[in-house]
């Protein structure tokens, strides 16, 4: 069985100076980061994707450190379009994220659709499952659009009640079959099944 784990960031440092997009994880998302080095299926990873927002790229990098490979930087992974809002209250933007969820063929105050979303996190990441490699492979990416990608591989319409219950997740891919294995668990959590 060829394995894919989609690993989303942990927490980040808020800077409302700074996009988004640029915020790099904070001393608790790096700290979890770390512990998940110590999972037993880190070793067997031979390959490493990650979003080109600051915050996967560092989660990336720990990792890819850890086990003397390189990251592979994939624009087309990042997450879900927000720039029309910029930063939102933690109630404000659940309240809005429900929304986008709820309504995939919308634009939810000029947030990218979530339909649109899934199709790019699709097609970004269509090789991985075409043509898989022999070491297993980590994608470090983001809730959202993980949660897309997690709906559009167990064959489930999108909805939120899939999604992470909080940054710094993972779910396995079997590539052969194309199917999740498991739902979300935290990356910090040792899980003795893999």
């Amino acid at each position: 069985m060829t394995i894919l784990r989609y690993v989303t960031h942990a927490e980040v440092e808020v800077d409302l100076s700074v996009p988004v997009a640029r915020w790099g994880l904070s001393s608790t998302g790096r700290a979890r980061v770390v512990a998940m080095l110590d999972q037993p299926w880190v070793p067997g990873v031979g390959r490493i994707v990650s979003s080109d927002e600051t915050k996967a790229v560092e989660t990336a990098r720990i990792l890819a450190d850890h086990l003397g490979l390189s990251v592979e930087v994939r624009p087309g992974t990042g997450e879900n379009d927000r720039t029309a809002t910029g930063f939102l209250p933690p109630d404000e933007f659940e309240a809005t994220a429900d929304r986008f969820f709820a309504a995939p063929r919308r634009s939810v105050r000029g947030w990218e659709r979530a339909a649109d979303a899934q199709g790019r996190i699709v097609a970004a990441l269509q090789d991985l499952l075409d043509a898989p490699s022999h070491a297993s492979t980590v994608v470090v990416g983001h809730g959202g659009v993980g949660t897309l990608w997690w709906c559009w591989l167990a064959h489930e319409p999108i909805s939120r009640r899939h999604d992470q219950p909080g940054q710094g997740h993972r779910f396995t891919v079997d590539v052969d079959r194309r199917a999740v294995l498991d739902r979300w668990r935290p990356i910090d959590e040792i899980d003795d099944a893999g």
